[in-house]
């Protein structure tokens, strides 16, 4: 019984439960073994391998979940900065949420991890999540996720409704457009340009009015071009012009690895940058610190500038 085709689908299942990439592969390791342990007791007759698979990985994630506090973005834990020079104190004992390395699986994987739709489920007590994504993302029946959950069909079309209604009040979660968009790579395109020659008026001008720049693992977050623009003239004058970038997606978004100027020509990795497109600018920036994060991203450390590329 080869339960690997499934790996991927599995590991974004996890993720969208758990909010933490690392996590979701640990257990989708711990539903491979549990599966092959029972592999003899599966029964084809009651489910597909693909449903009974799941309904492990359920079990893990809900267990995994006990007793864990959610993981938010900064702009999920309080008001927005209005002071471009506050200091940049990381919030070490918070579990963030982590980006989706898109590149490492099939493009189907990727339907409905974008950042913003991720975080707002996090809101969601374990069970409601579930259903969420068994149901709406990935499409099971009710009869097959009360299966999974060991309850009835009418139990899961309940705690559907009450999960919608719950991410109806979250907000911010409106469908964004694809990062393989012609109109969102030109954005991406003059974007990466403005940062790479710190030039802030341009960055600026690829913003909406209320655009929002959020920095994990600092809780800081600043919500209006104005003061996005503010902390971008901040950071070009701390860590100098003449940066460089890598284009890449995460959660089916477009994202950029930013490059500070170092001595000598090289440059360090500084950030992993999540954008959101719509409308033809720039609503969102959620930018990783976590040298976790770089590392489910492959990224290198330190690059020359003839290694910089964007999207084509």
């Amino acid at each position: 019984m080869d339960f690997e085709p499934y790996r991927g689908e599995l590991v974004a299942y996890c993720y969208r439960m758990l909010g933490s990439f690392h996590e979701a592969e640990d257990l989708v390791q711990e539903t491979m073994l549990r599966a092959w342990k029972a592999r003899d007791r599966y029964d084809g007759t009651r489910a597909s391998v693909r449903t009974w698979l799941y309904r492990i990985a359920t079990n893990v994630c809900l267990t995994a979940l006990e007793g864990r506090a959610r993981r938010p973005l900064p702009s999920g834990l309080g008001a927005p900065s209005a002071d471009p020079e506050a200091p940049l104190t990381p919030a070490l004992d918070v579990p963030w949420l982590q980006p989706f390395p898109d590149a490492r699986f099939d493009t189907e994987v990727r339907t409905d991890l974008r950042l913003a739709l991720v975080a707002a489920m996090q809101f969601l007590p374990p069970r409601q999540r579930a259903v969420l994504v068994l149901r709406e993302v990935l499409e099971f029946s009710a009869a097959e996720v009360a299966e999974q959950l060991g309850t009835t069909a009418a139990a899961v079309n309940s705690t559907l409704q009450r999960a919608r209604a719950a991410l109806a009040d979250e907000g911010g979660v409106d469908e964004v457009t694809e990062p393989d968009d012609a109109g969102v790579r030109a954005v991406v395109q003059r974007y990466l340009r403005a940062f790479e020659s710190a030039d802030v008026p341009a960055l600026v001008r690829l913003l909406t009015d209320e655009a929002v720049l959020e920095m994990p693992p600092v809780p800081l977050w600043y919500r209006s071009s104005r003061d996005y623009g503010l902390f971008m003239d901040r950071v070009f004058r701390m860590r100098g012009t003449g940066w460089g970038t890598r284009y890449l997606t995460a959660n089916g978004q477009p994202a950029l690895a930013a490059y500070a100027p170092e001595p000598g020509g090289r440059h360090r990795l500084h950030t992993l940058q999540v954008l959101t497109v719509t409308g033809g600018r720039v609503t969102r920036n959620v930018v990783f610190a976590d040298p976790r994060v770089f590392d489910a991203f492959d990224l290198p450390r330190e690059i020359s500038s003839e290694e910089f590329h964007r999207p084509r």
